[in-house]
């Protein structure tokens, strides 16, 4: 699965990990996280996140 990073904070979401304190279980991609979903670090949305290439 794919890992986004957010371009405020550069925060790395890894679908392997997960935000279980955001309720986002492990094994969840990035596509299926709700849309109301904020990053843990700096609270921006989905929106401001890339895809991160590896």
């Amino acid at each position: 699965m794919k890992k986004y990073i957010c371009t405020v904070c550069d925060w790395v979401y890894d679908p392997e990990i997960g935000d279980p304190e955001g309720g986002i279980e492990p094994g969840t991609a990035f596509e299926d996280i709700p849309e109301d979903w904020v990053c843990p670090v700096c609270g921006v949305g989905k929106d401001d996140f890339e895809l991160l290439e590896e």
